[in-house]
């Protein structure tokens, strides 16, 4: 099948910005309901179908970008359609509908996972790629078109489309044709444009270096390994982080080293320049990124950054969620930060924990624990400890406090035996030592005595179950233990069977 030439992907996105003009009066977006959902929906070799609700904030966000992804892909015969689930509850559920806005791609009835951008632009691209086959045959007289046509582009130029590494690189387009365009050729006059020698992998970008040719043998590439070259060079050596890009930083596993600007500084530039150097170098690695700390103030406290002063730089491990700001007080320069990220990936560097402060006393029956007493408190291996992660803002977390702290009076008279202790999660990070993160509020883990295991509460956050689960788990003995009277120091003293009966 050829590349289309009437209207590339790079052209049609550009197109999306003369879209937004008839919006008010019109709309492109087809509307479906129960009675002509099938229909309209089986008879598209390719449509995009939002499943939304009208209170929906994410759902008013999106429909200015999905109305200018419609007007423009109307011009490639793609259509976009919607359905109202408060009007069409049924026909949502039966398409397995459980949040807001959800949207499938439909091939001929048959419905897929939209996994693309909500921005026009990216859903514009991602359509488009829906629409072509998973390898283009490119020409001599598309050749230039294709090269430009996307953010990246990858191009093999062959001798023959059935030898290596034609093979390899098809089932790598398979794999990644929801992300990249890939594109084949035979054509001499096309090689001989793009001045390669077969074989030739080529991926081209509209960011960084414009031409990229991959470093070994092309006859002898794998899938795995060819997936992982594109992969990397699809994220910029210092591009901006925002909530279109962040999965793709976040999901790659590597940390990201954040540069906090204000993007209305005349030394943004200046500022980017001087790092981008340190980035190319630590490519690979670690992922340079720029934010808009207007924008992303909170995010820059939440990395522990305590100043609201920009430009500020803070390394992030999202494996273990630990920070490590750069030093606020002192200037942005290569030198000083190549130093501090070299430390890092030599392990060298330690992590800036936030912490609230140690209590000055501890009158509650549930120990208020804090990061700097993490260690001291969870590690102490003469006492169970149960602990809820939680975070203020929690309605769960709300809900679960009366009873919580009603398991730390049921236990009061062990506290010596037994630590009933809360933590807020978002006000105290978790330090090294522990061997887990959190993901999700509340999380409750029980640390027996003597043991470096943390269990993880997963029952009902009943009183009663949360009783017995401490019953069964914990090692040390939950009778209270009383002092000798004075001039009796033999006498012996059992607890009474109630203190230590389930509720």
């Amino acid at each position: 099948m050829r590349f289309p030439s009437l209207v590339s992907v790079a052209s049609a996105i550009a197109l999306a910005s003369l879209a937004s003009a008839d919006v008010a009066e019109s709309s492109d977006v087809l509307v479906l309901t129960k009675d002509t959902f099938t229909s309209a929906v089986n008879s598209e070799p390719l449509i995009l179908v939002e499943f939304y609700a009208p209170w929906c904030g994410h759902c008013k966000a999106l429909a200015p970008h999905y109305e200018e992804a419609a007007t423009t892909l109307k011009g490639k015969d793609i259509k976009l359609a919607k359905v109202d689930c408060v009007d069409q509850a049924d026909l949502c559920q039966s398409h397995g509908v459980q949040g807001y806005p959800t949207l499938k791609v439909f091939r001929n009835g048959e419905p897929t996972e939209y996994s693309g951008p909500r921005k026009a632009d990216g859903i514009i691209s991602y359509m488009l790629k829906q629409n072509l086959p998973a390898v283009s045959d490119v020409t001599a007289s598309s050749l230039t078109e294709f090269q430009n046509a996307d953010k990246l582009v990858v191009l093999a130029y062959v001798s023959s489309t059935t030898k290596a590494p034609a093979p390899e690189f098809s089932a790598t387009a398979e794999k990644l044709r929801d992300e990249y365009l890939f594109g084949i050729t035979s054509d001499a006059a096309a090689i001989a444009a793009a001045g390669v020698t077969p074989p030739a992998i080529v991926v081209y970008r509209n960011f960084d270096e414009h031409i990229t040719e991959y470093p070994h043998p092309p006859s002898a590439v794998i899938t795995a390994e060819l997936e992982a070259w594109i992969q990397q060079l699809s994220i910029p050596i210092l591009g901006e982080v925002n909530g279109e890009t962040y999965a793709m930083y976040a999901g790659s596993g590597k940390p990201i080293a954040y540069l906090f600007l204000d993007p209305t500084d005349e030394k943004k530039d200046e500022t980017l320049a001087v790092l981008k150097p340190v980035a190319a170098k630590y490519r690979g690695k670690i992922h340079f990124v720029w934010i808009d700390a207007t924008k992303f103030g909170d995010h820059a406290k939440a990395l522990n950054l305590a100043e609201p002063k920009w430009p500020s730089f803070v390394i992030q491990n999202l494996e273990d969620q630990l920070k490590y700001p750069y030093d606020q007080s002192k200037p942005i320069e290569a030198e000083a930060v190549s130093a501090m990220v070299g430390e890092y990936l030599a392990g060298k560097l330690l992590p800036k924990l936030k912490s609230q402060p140690i209590p000055e006393s501890q009158n509650e029956s549930v120990f208020t624990l804090v990061s700097e007493q993490f260690d001291e408190v969870m590690y102490d291996d003469s006492k169970d400890v149960f602990v809820e992660f939680y975070a203020t803002w929690c309605g769960h977390c709300k809900r679960l406090k009366p009873i919580w702290d009603s398991l730390g009076d049921h236990f009061a008279d062990v506290k010596d035996q037994l630590v009933i202790a809360k933590m807020e999660s978002q006000e105290n990070d978790l330090p090294a030592s522990a061997p887990f993160r959190i993901s999700g509020f509340p999380t409750l883990k029980f640390k027996p005595a003597g043991s470096q295991e943390f269990l993880e509460y997963s029952g009902d956050r009943e009183l009663e179950s949360l009783i017995a689960y401490v019953q069964e788990h914990a090692k040390n003995s939950l009778k209270p233990s009383v002092k000798a009277p004075e001039n009796e120091s033999q006498a012996t003293f059992e607890a009474p069977r109630e203190a230590h009966d389930e509720l």
